[in-house]
């Protein structure tokens, strides 16, 4: 068990909301919390295919919703109609800029942003649940951008 607590979370999370309990939701759990950065489900497919892993598309796309909604990891889009996750155990939160020209993807964290969210619900009478906050830019360096 890698992610023990996370299981826990998961196992807690599946019987709370009477969802079955199999081997195959939590391999989908250890190789999405274990892939570094953002992935796709058809990226987690692949991969897990590629690691000898019997666990249907079906199951993939399945589990990830379901970790979703119990928050191990997150939902993003980057404004290209694409569903990416990234895992959200153990993890900083942080924003992300994206280049439009060729889809690179930088983390940041900025202490100034993250103050930002609570203080707009608060002035607005809302509460937070959570927010994403994503800058789209273009590489200033065009030989350091990934579309050349």
């Amino acid at each position: 068990m890698k992610n023990q607590k996370a299981e826990e979370i998961f196992r807690d999370f599946l019987k709370r909301g009477k969802n079955r309990i199999t081997p195959e939701r939590f391999e989908v759990l250890d190789a999405a919390l274990d892939h570094d950065g953002h992935f796709g489900a058809d990226d987690l497919f692949i991969k897990m295919k590629n690691d000898n892993s019997r666990v249907s598309r079906a199951t993939v796309y399945n589990t990830l919703e379901l970790l979703a909604q119990c928050e191990l990891i997150s939902r993003r889009n980057f404004g290209d109609n694409i569903t990416r996750f990234e895992s959200n155990y153990k993890r900083q939160t942080h924003d992300h800029l994206i280049c439009i020209d060729c889809g690179k993807i930088v983390e940041f964290s900025e202490p100034k942003i993250k103050k930002l969210p609570a203080s707009i619900c608060e002035e607005l009478g809302f509460e937070l649940d959570s927010y994403s906050f994503n800058i789209f830019a273009r590489c200033k360096d065009k030989s350091q951008c990934k579309q050349n």
